[in-house]
């Protein structure tokens, strides 16, 4: 943890503030200039699922979404984190299908659903999850298919060719990485490595890297014509199909049902969340230092919106919820805020 990162969140219970949780922020331009940032945002972060659509870039500059006529659900999914309710499993086997293969062609590992109804329904009737119900199986399935569309064009069988597409050599996540490098400008050749939770490389990127990726999200500027368009395209599909990107009560579906094409937000295991952030040409990466992402990270980037999107007093209202809330307890008693703190506050105001 970064020494001089400031605390962007107070837990207040009884007058007096419980927890602190630190933090960094940078807010970058298309150009790649720096508008505005809080901590260090030059140590190396992983930025986890929060990237997912700058990994989700080859899936529509390759051609495959058109190959394989995927719709805004499908892309959104190949997006998402999702909590593997059955709208999610379902679109996910529908994209598998469309490239013609199925469940067994994916990587990322099993796991139970993470939204609470889904986990239960599925408890009820099954003795184990499968790979439909991880979280990133869309992504997966978003790699499944660009692996498909390589294999065609080098007329191999594609089952075979996309297998193994978890590692960094194979020629789908090679793809993948730079897409990854392309947008943040990163060097990721010498980037500190590791293996995410879905198997997949995971490189460490210094926010203010990170941010002038969702910018050229927002914008296009600096991306190449396919990326550009590919960016567009799944900002549009996620905006058109929010539930898929997230899933049932969560932040990011709940944000881009209100504010449609306004706001793309994404959250990372490990407290950390980006935004492209369209009308104002911005990209937005948070990494909260103590890895808080349900109470932390959402605040943080509740309160950057708050302060960077235009929005009507309807609006506002809406995402005050978020960067102010109220923290009630098993008899339904409010019994303290968790806030923005007043320091986040005064350093995003215009």
């Amino acid at each position: 943890m970064s020494p001089c990162n400031p605390d962007l969140v107070h837990a207040q219970r009884g007058g007096v503030v419980e927890s602190f949780h630190r933090g960094a922020i940078a807010i970058v331009d298309g150009d790649g200039t720096l508008v505005q940032s809080l901590g260090d945002i030059a140590r190396p972060i992983f930025p986890r699922s929060a990237c997912k659509v700058l990994q989700a870039l080859p899936l529509v500059a390759s051609g495959a979404d058109q190959a394989f006529g995927l719709d805004d659900a499908e892309l959104a999914l190949a997006c998402a984190s999702h909590g593997g309710e059955p709208g999610h499993t379902a679109t996910a086997a529908s994209l598998l299908a469309k490239a013609g293969l199925d469940a067994s062609a994916l990587e990322c590992g099993a796991h139970w659903p993470g939204n609470d109804a889904a986990l239960k329904a599925l408890a009820r009737v099954a003795d184990a999850p499968g790979v439909l119900h991880n979280n990133c199986s869309g992504k997966h399935a978003g790699f499944v298919c660009v692996g498909c569309l390589m294999a065609r064009a080098a007329g191999r069988e594609p089952a075979e060719f996309v297998r193994g597409y978890i590692g960094a050599d194979h020629p789908v996540m090679r793809e993948v990485t730079a897409a990854l490098a392309a947008a943040t400008g990163a060097d990721l050749a010498h980037a500190p490595v590791g293996t995410d939770g879905c198997s997949i490389p995971t490189y460490a990127i210094p926010l203010r890297q990170l941010a002038h990726g969702f910018a050229r999200v927002a914008t296009g500027h600096g991306l190449s014509d396919g990326h550009a368009r590919a960016a567009r395209r799944l900002r549009q599909a996620v905006a058109a199909s929010p539930f898929h990107v997230a899933g049932t009560g969560r932040f990011d579906t709940r944000v881009m049902q209100r504010l449609g094409e306004r706001v793309f937000c994404k959250v990372g295991a490990e407290g950390v969340y980006c935004a492209a952030l369209p009308e104002q040409g911005l990209g937005v990466a948070i990494k909260m230092d103590d890895g808080n992402n349900a109470r932390a990270a959402e605040v943080v980037m509740a309160a950057v919106i708050e302060a960077r999107v235009a929005l009507s007093d309807d609006e506002r209202h809406f995402m005050r919820g978020f960067s102010d809330a109220a923290l009630i307890n098993w008899n339904g008693i409010e019994v303290g805020r968790l806030q923005a703190s007043a320091g986040l506050r005064a350093a995003l105001a215009p």
